[in-house]
């Protein structure tokens, strides 16, 4: 029997199987405000199906995604590393092939990549956007990449800081300096799978590279992170819609964030709005007066707590020297007028930064909290 004609006849049925189970399944939807006129998409770049060292079918990965609360995915099986090949006789767009379909059923924008998988340097560099992947399949690195980067593709280094890859010490190679002068690498990874690599946030600061946070699946998804605390790493990408072109356009321009364990990194220029966009204040005019307590309700409407530690006293008043705001949830929090001052204020200042919002230089994000007060 046609090895092919078989596989296809297995994606049809096991496509079947799923989208069947998903009309009993429900999606969980993350919360994160839209900013700036851009959609914030929720993403995954990184991942892997038994077309290379995977343990799932294709389709599992997009199931996963929607369940998930995904908007775009990317499924990047290796090139030179196919464990799996004995009973898997396919080429290298067939992932994405026996994919593609359910995706545009269930609303996910797939989008072709593959991995280029390599001994240091230069490691392990994805390829998305790519037309066709088998083209890539090349003895020399260096032609792998320079046929993605003629193909289109966005070239990113997959956990520059992984053991696997750097035993020693994370550092930055010639290679990739070739690449990045080249214009072929354009991002990094600083969060993939359970590692985070702060050296490859500083490398983006310096090089003007996009950051990058992917889950590198490998299992099914609910066995990695389920339960244990931690949550899928996705990379947020603020687009002007769920278009590929928008995508790579909004990659193109770096228009991207990390969210992990309920830390985000990203741009000042993207942090600052999405708190601003996350928090509403439920409370009335406070009409605060020295001596007096009164008690300020704030909202947050995303699926981020935001950490709060003070940054510098408040004039006239005093207030919590740190605030949680747990997602979904109104906090209310206690104000003490301080001085005769406080009664003549139009506005309560309240200066914080937030902990869990990490600008691309490594630094707490300043926020300012406005409490309307006469």
């Amino acid at each position: 029997m046609n090895i092919h004609r078989t596989n296809g006849l297995i994606s049809f049925l096991f496509l079947l199987f799923v989208f069947n189970s998903a009309t009993a399944q429900s999606r969980r939807e993350i919360r994160i405000p839209d900013i700036l006129g851009y959609q914030t998409l929720k993403c995954d770049f990184h991942m892997h199906t038994v077309f290379s060292d995977g343990d799932v079918w294709p389709t599992v990965r997009v199931q996963e995604a929607w369940n998930e609360g995904l908007d775009v995915i990317s499924i990047t099986d290796h090139i030179e590393y196919q464990p799996h090949s004995g009973d898997m006789d396919a080429d290298h767009n067939r992932a994405f092939e026996v994919a593609k379909p359910l995706a545009d059923q269930m609303g996910i924008l797939l989008v072709r990549g593959v991995e280029i998988t390599r001994n240091m340097p230069p490691g392990h560099l994805n390829a998305i956007f790519v037309k066709n992947a088998n083209l890539l399949e090349r003895e020399d690195w260096w032609e792998a990449c320079v046929e993605a980067k003629e193909q289109g593709a966005f070239v990113f280094w997959t956990h520059p800081g992984s053991k696997i890859q750097q035993p020693d010490r994370s550092q930055w190679w010639p290679e990739h300096t070739r690449l990045l002068n080249a214009g072929i690498l354009k991002g990094i990874e600083i969060y993939s799978h359970s590692e985070y690599y702060p050296e490859a946030l500083q490398w983006a600061q310096e090089k003007n590279m996009i950051i990058l946070g992917n889950s590198n699946i490998h299992e099914p998804i609910g066995q990695e992170f389920s339960g244990n605390g931690q949550t899928r790493p996705i990379t947020l990408v603020f687009a002007l819609d769920k278009t590929e072109t928008a995508v790579k356009a909004a990659m193109m321009d770096y228009r991207t964030a990390v969210l992990f364990n309920d830390t985000l990194i990203a741009d000042r220029r993207f942090l600052t709005p999405i708190f601003i966009n996350s928090i509403q204040l439920k409370s009335k005019k406070l009409n605060l007066q020295n001596q007096d307590i009164k008690y300020l309700q704030i909202y947050n409407n995303s699926d981020i707590p935001f950490k709060l530690k003070q940054r510098q006293p408040s004039v006239g008043f005093s207030c919590p020297k740190e605030i949680v705001l747990p997602p979904n949830r109104t906090v209310s929090i206690e104000l003490m007028g301080t001085s005769d001052e406080v009664g003549q204020m139009p506005v309560l200042k309240m200066f914080y930064e937030a902990t869990n919002l990490i600008t691309k230089r490594g630094e707490n994000l300043p926020v300012n909290i406005d409490v309307p007060n006469k």
